[in-house]
């Protein structure tokens, strides 16, 4: 048995010192290999292949960000929690190992088993190091072997606070945040260099599953991992007993902009209307001044829900939207939907749903008639009428109330929302005029031919139609809607790109577009939005509502701001019982309350029409309009004047 033994022993010493020999030698060669492959310390901090681009607000503040967040940072910058946060949680013998832990790993492995869960990592920092530069995330026993040599190259030519360095700056830590200084930005709005125990644990905490315990994801669990690793920094002596109660009793909780996580809609919106290099494929870090106001966003969002809470029946899955712009185009505030928990949550159907505009687009023939020349009170028929429609045939516009009122003024029949009489008034002022103010005015969706269109029969975002009517309370000069004043590079300020508001462009002239408003304002007095009433401030707007009540709308103004809302089902599901003087009024209502709240009253830039004299007896407008058909043009000229009583 001695002989046996000693026989064994000679083999495996012989075929283990060959082994060990050129185990040893292969990873002489690989870390000969990987430290070949090392450029100095600094040109590796930033590992990202993609800039960055954050999102500043009309008062200067940052409400979100997009693209691989970053801010360089060294080891000897951060806050010293930060970095006892980190050692503690991943490698508690960083300092004193040569890049490979092995008593190290072993311990994670037991203090994992224990705690049920992955509390500390198995691998040194200084192998995540090697992992982030060389590796990907696959966990394979051949990446694992493949990190020693490169974790071990990583030790001989930098030092600690080096190696610290590129892994303070390429470590993921969810939200788009790569590195610390990026993550202490976007969840706490500072500094990482100014983290306190609590915010530091928290970061730390991000490091084992960043999507996971992000705390724009779920706050508390987030609270929860931090709690852990403050007990791991008051274990090893980083934290005395006092400090660590403190962190547990004020834990660490999202910045403002952070938590409210408001303009997200809008965020996205800047971006895609934005240059692509400068915003989605920009390879530098800029930053975008936006025309966004936190303020008027919450106005919004509040208003939206008081309606949906306090008058809409629980669990109905209608969506709606609101935009809100000023005078000039600047969108202020966007809500794209509803959060209905499901999987449509990037749907923006304030810029993206195209959706029939119905009696919205009267305002636009109402506008048309008026700059050629017609005047508020000037009388139309409100009768039956049937149009023949070259290749369709006959064609008769209906009331919504299925009733007629006769001869009525132009104020009426915009304040009624008449069908009738808006077909009537479209045909004598002619479709192209129509068709061009609306186009003029900003909406740049198709619009439909045929008579049908001065009811809305075309589609358009709701962005379009709101910005469309902030060039009436601009005072007929054109107000494109637009969210970017200036891109400029984060590092020095230097301006990459100017704003994208549009040159003013008159559209109306100042009488047709101040007696249009006046026009609108009898649609909330005493006409289809009475509900959308501010009381004493002054208002002005338009209902829509399409066949079947598949959308309803609700766009108006004050002094201040354009607010437009529709409301719908994604589906085309036709609403029970909605029209657009109905929900959307109140919602607009709602949302201008708490926008205007406090603010001085603006009049209207409106202009109130006088009637105009009386005309000469003429022809019965019954007589001339009862049936248009192919003669529409002849009959125009020769008879239709005595619509409006002008040429």
């Amino acid at each position: 048995m001695r002989g046996i033994f000693r026989k064994t022993f000679r083999v495996f010493w012989w075929v283990g010192l060959r082994v060990a020999i050129v185990g040893a030698l292969a990873l002489a060669v690989g870390v000969a290999y990987y430290s070949a492959r090392l450029p100095p310390a600094e040109e590796l901090l930033d590992g990202r292949d993609e800039g960055s681009v954050t999102l500043i607000d009309a008062n200067g503040d940052v409400f979100a960000w997009r693209g691989q967040q970053m801010g360089l940072i060294r080891a000897d910058e951060v806050s010293p929690h930060l970095v006892n946060a980190i050692v503690a949680t991943e490698d508690r013998r960083f300092y004193w190992h040569f890049g490979v832990d092995l008593r190290g790993t072993l311990r994670a492995l037991l203090v994992n088993l224990r705690a049920g869960t992955s509390v500390q990592g198995g691998s040194s920092i200084t192998q995540q190091v090697a992992k982030l530069l060389y590796f990907d995330n696959n966990r394979t026993l051949e990446r694992k072997i493949k990190e020693i040599p490169a974790a071990l190259a990583l030790e001989l030519k930098f030092s600690k606070n080096e190696i610290l360095s590129i892994y303070l700056n390429r470590a993921y830590l969810g939200a788009g945040a790569t590195g610390f200084e990026a993550a202490a930005q976007r969840y706490f709005g500072k500094s990482a260099a100014e983290v306190n125990p609590a915010e530091a644990a928290m970061l730390a905490g991000l490091l084992r599953a960043p999507s996971k315990f992000a705390p724009t994801n779920n706050l508390d669990r987030s609270q929860r991992r931090a709690e852990v690793i403050v007990g791991l920094m008051e274990e090893q002596g980083y934290l005395t007993a006092r400090q660590a109660a403190e962190a547990r009793s004020h834990p660490a909780v999202l910045s403002r902009a952070a938590a409210a996580r408001a303009g997200g809609e809008f965020a996205d919106w800047v971006m895609s209307s934005g240059p692509d290099f400068l915003t989605r494929s920009t390879t530098e870090d800029v930053e975008v001044l936006t025309t966004f106001d936190p303020r008027v966003q919450r106005a919004a969002e509040a208003g939206l829900r008081h309606v949906f809470e306090n008058k809409v029946k629980e669990g109905s899955n209608a969506q709606a939207a609101v935009v809100v712009l000023s005078r000039d185009g600047a969108v202020r505030a966007m809500i794209g939907g509803r959060d209905l928990g499901g999987s449509d949550g990037e749907f923006n159907r304030a810029t993206q749903a195209r959706r029939q505009t119905g009696s919205l687009f009267k305002t636009f023939v109402f506008a048309a008639a008026l700059q050629a020349g017609a005047n508020p009170f000037d009388p139309v028929l409100d009768a039956p009428l049937t149009l023949n429609v070259p290749g369709s045939g006959p064609w008769s516009p209906q009331n919504y109330s299925r009733e007629y009122l006769g001869q009525i003024t132009l104020a009426d029949a915009l304040a009624k929302s008449i069908n009738t009489a808006t077909v009537r008034v479209s045909e004598a002022t002619g479709r192209a005029r129509v068709r061009a103010v609306a186009e003029d005015l900003g909406v740049t969706s198709p619009i439909a031919d045929g008579p049908a269109l001065a009811l809305g029969t075309s589609e358009a975002t709701l962005l379009e139609m709101t910005g469309a009517y902030a060039g009436i309370l601009n005072g007929g000069v054109r107000a494109l809607p637009h969210g970017m004043r200036e891109i400029r590079l984060k590092s020095d300020g230097g301006q990459l790109m100017a704003g994208d508001g549009a040159a003013p462009r008159r559209v109306l002239d100042e009488r047709a577009a101040g007696q249009l408003t006046w026009m609108m304002t009898q649609v909330i007095e005493r006409g289809t939005g009475t509900r959308a009433s501010l009381g004493e401030r002054p208002a002005a707007g338009k209902t829509g509502t399409t066949q079947a009540a598949r959308d309803a709308w609700f766009i108006g103004f004050t002094g201040d701001y354009v607010t437009g809302v529709w409301m719908g089902y994604d589906d085309n599901t036709p609403l029970r019982g909605v029209t657009g003087g109905g929900l959307p009024a109140e919602i607009w209502r709602e949302t201008m309350l708490r926008i205007e709240d406090g603010m001085p009253t603006r009049p209207l830039p409106m202009i109130v029409p006088t009637p105009p004299v009386a005309r000469q007896p003429g022809p019965n407008p019954v007589e001339v309009v009862q049936n248009v058909g192919d003669a529409v043009e002849s009959v125009f000229k020769s008879v239709l004047g005595g619509l409006f009583g002008r040429n």
